[in-house]
């Protein structure tokens, strides 16, 4: 068995005691990860402070090269982390499963590579002149989930050190081996403390509070649940921490009576079940006209009974189990109550350990938990509606703020109806698809700030302002 050591200032540490990581297929240990301690906080954060003296002085260039060598890492080693993230995380390798993330966390860095924050001069007249500057912040804390464990961390980690910070990532208790070895590889090519890993399952030392409350950490992201991130706000608010915070969704889409339903379900099922639906940004909710409510719900099922799940690591799965036995019971729960209501189409029964299929339940309404709760599993209420006003104002009837769709061939109207739609991303006849160089983030309870492209850049930095 592979022994797993944090990385704090680019050597290996051993924790006091570890905790399991199970392999959700199997049910089986895969490995023992580091359960650090506030004292193994303390020393990451303090190599990441001595780091970025010297990390913040680099030139833009060298970097914008470092994490180019990031991304060339990535994909060298992409094979080894799409194995080690399927068997603690479950998803199947193929498909959009593991070495898609591999993919994307190698897309990513590159295209973060390519970004920069030159100087912008805001005035040069004969009054004076202004400029604007983007200075690093410093230390920052990264705290991620276990749904997409390598792309998120790399979300987190590659914005920071483009600009000059210096990072102590956290990963899930469920994830952790993936974020470790893909740390140990990135400090192949970065200097020593500049991006430091601790691992807890929380359970003796709360780390990511920890790392909230902590003075010499000045700004958090934070990807994972509404609650968790109302706690981290709470508690980062004593040091005056900068803050990212991408949090639940329960994304909502709404198929116009126009559409073509074998046309647009095989969209309508990757937008609601990528992932197994363990997508911040999936599809939880889907309105459909009463025109074409029946001929939908048929081309769903038709497509998603034919979708292999199994084992992570056999080759023909296509989903593979639900990560861990919280996530479970939560899917289960919502699943089984809505079958009490609703109409089973699919699905509705758990299979074997932590398998769960392709669920759909149709005849439901805004009154019932799997409508309303973010089930973050594969499974998907469908609603039926009559008045596209009353549509619009059920899917904008949330807490949560983060995604939708409008499915169309009239893209004109489809972009009137996304306009209306109270939440950060909006698709057109896909769900989902986001990209490096677009801004992604949420409104209302699903956050604050943005990740992504230039403003995602932004985010780690403070303003400076010159006059002269």
């Amino acid at each position: 068995m592979t022994e797993f050591a944090m990385i704090i200032g680019g050597t290996r540490v051993r924790a006091a005691s570890e905790f399991d990581v199970m392999n959700p297929s199997t049910g089986k240990l895969i490995a023992k990860a580091p359960n650090a301690s506030a004292q193994d906080l303390d020393r990451a954060v303090a190599a990441a402070t001595s780091a970025f003296e010297l990390w913040s002085k680099r030139t833009d260039a060298e970097r914008s090269k470092a994490c180019l060598d990031i991304a060339g890492k990535i994909g060298e080693h992409a094979e080894e982390l799409a194995q080690l993230l399927t068997q603690e995380q479950g998803k199947p390798l193929n498909g959009l499963g593991s070495r898609f993330e591999l993919g994307g966390a190698q897309a990513w860095a590159a295209y973060t590579a390519s970004l920069s924050l030159p100087v912008k001069t805001l005035q040069d007249n004969e009054q004076g002149r202004v400029d604007l500057h983007r200075k690093p912040l410093g230390v920052v804390g990264s705290i991620t989930p276990w749904n997409w464990p390598v792309m998120i961390a790399v979300w987190h980690i590659l914005p920071a050190v483009r600009t000059g910070n210096t990072v102590v990532i956290k990963p899930s208790p469920f994830t952790p081996l993936s974020t470790i070895r893909l740390v140990e590889i990135m400090n192949e090519v970065l200097p020593a403390g500049v991006v430091n890993v601790v691992t807890s399952d929380d359970r003796l030392t709360n780390i990511g509070a920890a790392m909230a409350a902590h003075q010499d950490i000045r700004k958090i992201v934070f990807t994972g649940s509404i609650n968790t991130g109302k706690k981290v706000m709470a508690t980062a608010a004593d040091t005056v921490k900068r803050l990212t915070l991408e949090l639940g969704g329960n994304d909502a889409g709404i198929v116009l009576p126009d559409v073509d339903p074998e046309a647009i379900a095989e969209g309508l099922f990757w937008g609601a079940f990528i992932n197994n639906g363990q997508t911040c940004a999936a599809m939880k909710r889907l309105y459909v006209h009463e025109s074409v409510y029946d001929r939908v719900c048929n081309a769903l099922v038709a497509f998603a009974r034919n979708i292999p799940v199994g084992d992570g690591q056999d080759e023909k799965s296509i989903l593979g189990p639900i990560a861990n036995q919280m996530q479970f019971d939560k899917v289960k729960r919502l699943v089984d109550a809505a079958t009490q209501k609703g109409r089973v189409l699919l699905g509705g029964q758990p299979g074997q350990g932590l398998f769960f299929p392709p669920t759909l339940i149709a005849d439901l309404t805004a009154t019932d938990p799997l409508v309303f709760e973010e089930q973050f599993g594969p499974a998907l209420p469908i609603i039926k509606y009559s008045n596209l006003e009353d549509a619009i104002a059920q899917a904008n009837d949330s807490p949560n703020g983060l995604g939708g769709s409008v499915w169309s061939k009239d893209i004109e109207k489809a972009k009137q109806v996304a306009n209306r739609l109270e939440c950060g991303s909006v698709w057109i006849n896909k769900h989902g698809a986001i990209q490096p160089n677009a801004p992604f983030g949420g409104v209302k309870s699903s956050g604050c700030g943005v990740e992504f492209g230039e403003e995602g850049l932004v985010e780690y930095t403070d303003i400076q302002v010159v006059f002269s």
